[in-house]
């Protein structure tokens, strides 16, 4: 079938299944964490402020990331973040499991996940392209990376919400470090050939200021870039209030949050199904105008849902917004960027996306805490809305420039 025709590569299928597998316990895990954190403390605020904790460093370390990973072996520095990422999933099992852990503990683990997460992203992002052998195929390779992403969003919710209401959070976070088995597994029987990467002479400040150049005088690029950052500050943070709607708003419990988490893979998936279909001729620009309306809107409906039934339709159609904007970027990014910028390029789509959020997370859930979760996601969702326009008047502003300038 055209949509899996990435799999067809021995090594993109030996990096889809550990990473399909891998996914699921991270899932689990991140729904067992936002759960423990939400029923020791009450607070939204302290739910952002783990969130910060978990994405921050990809704010300040991305750019580093990025020129590491453009100067050194992209798939050894993959397997050691994978290996520190087992450890440290295999540090929280063990504390929850002999009950001595709090929320300074679950903070400093979250942060120690964020630093190598900041590295392990870019390294991984930047690779797919050496999974496929066919340029042609690489916007399907990262419509199935979203697909699988997303598909393991679904099952892992799912399953966490049937461990947590069974056997609690330490299972979860148990499972979670035995996936990655799987993973190391999956990258030991790779048989992958990177061209040798050319020792740069300079230090690594010039690749830093290198990267930045290219972005400055590349605006199709950068204005992607600013888009997802914007979006990660303002419209993304709604995620971090699912358990406030499925607890406090909805009188649900563990099994309620799960379900929200569910229909947000399963619209997510829908969107990466979606994605996995199109040629690499499309007008990718078009599908992130389209998505990021459909993400914003979306928000807005949550917050003014009356009931739980239109809460989870409107989760679903905002995951599915949300996949699709994030998946076309990604895609326009990598096949637009030479390779020897794409590591950096990368670095700043994932600064902007992982690294933004947590400013926008801290900042969104003190606005909750202070005037209200409904409100805010509310405001939210307008906001997205203002963010497309500009966006839109940005671009035809710009190409009438250049017409002008042409003619």
């Amino acid at each position: 079938m055209q949509i899996f025709r990435s799999l067809k590569y021995h090594n993109y299928r030996l990096f889809f299944t550990g990473q399909s597998i891998s996914l699921i316990g991270t899932w689990m895990q991140r729904v067992a964490i936002s759960w423990l954190v939400y029923r020791l403390t009450g607070s939204p605020f302290v739910l952002g402020l783990i969130t910060f904790a978990s994405l921050i460093p990809s704010l300040v370390l991305a750019p580093f990331a990025g020129s590491l990973v453009d100067r050194y072996n992209k798939f050894n520095i993959f397997i050691s973040t994978q290996i520190v990422l087992m450890l440290q999933a295999g540090t929280l099992a063990l504390m929850v499991w002999l009950d001595y852990y709090n929320i300074a503990w679950i903070g400093i683990l979250s942060l120690v996940q964020g630093l190598v997460n900041s590295l392990d992203v870019t390294a991984r992002q930047s690779l797919v392209v050496n999974f496929v052998e066919k340029k042609e195929d690489l916007p399907n390779a990262i419509a199935l990376n979203s697909s699988m992403f997303n598909g393991a969003r679904l099952v892992g919710p799912a399953l966490a919400g049937i461990i947590l209401s069974s056997f609690g959070e330490n299972v979860c976070f148990f499972l979670n470090f035995l996936t990655y088995i799987a993973v190391l597994i999956c990258l030991s029987l790779m048989k992958i050939k990177l061209k040798p990467v050319e020792k740069s002479k300079e230090n690594i400040w010039f690749d830093l200021k290198e990267g930045f150049n290219y972005l400055k005088n590349s605006p199709n690029i950068s204005s992607l870039i600013l888009l997802m950052a914007a979006s990660s500050l303002i419209i993304i943070p709604f995620t971090t209030f699912l358990p406030v709607f499925a607890k406090d708003i909805f009188n649900g419990d563990a099994t309620t949050f799960s379900w929200f988490e569910s229909v947000g893979g399963l619209g997510a998936l829908m969107g990466a199904v979606y994605m996995a279909t199109l040629k690499s001729t499309r007008n990718f620009i078009k599908i992130i105008i389209r998505s990021s309306f459909t993400l914003s809107l979306s928000v807005l409906g949550l917050a003014l849902s009356p009931s739980l039934i239109m809460a989870l339709l409107f989760t679903g159609t905002a995951a599915l917004g949300l996949m699709s904007q994030n998946s076309s970027i990604n895609t326009y990014l990598q096949t637009h960027t030479p390779d020897k910028m794409r590591g950096r390029t990368m670095s700043y789509y994932i600064m902007a996306f992982q690294g933004v959020l947590p400013l926008g997370t801290l900042l969104m859930g003190y606005l909750a805490h202070k005037i209200g979760t409904t409100t805010i996601v509310a405001l939210e969702g307008m906001a997205g809305v203002l963010i497309m326009i500009s966006f839109i008047l940005y671009r035809r502003n710009r190409f009438k420039n250049i017409k002008e300038q042409l003619g």
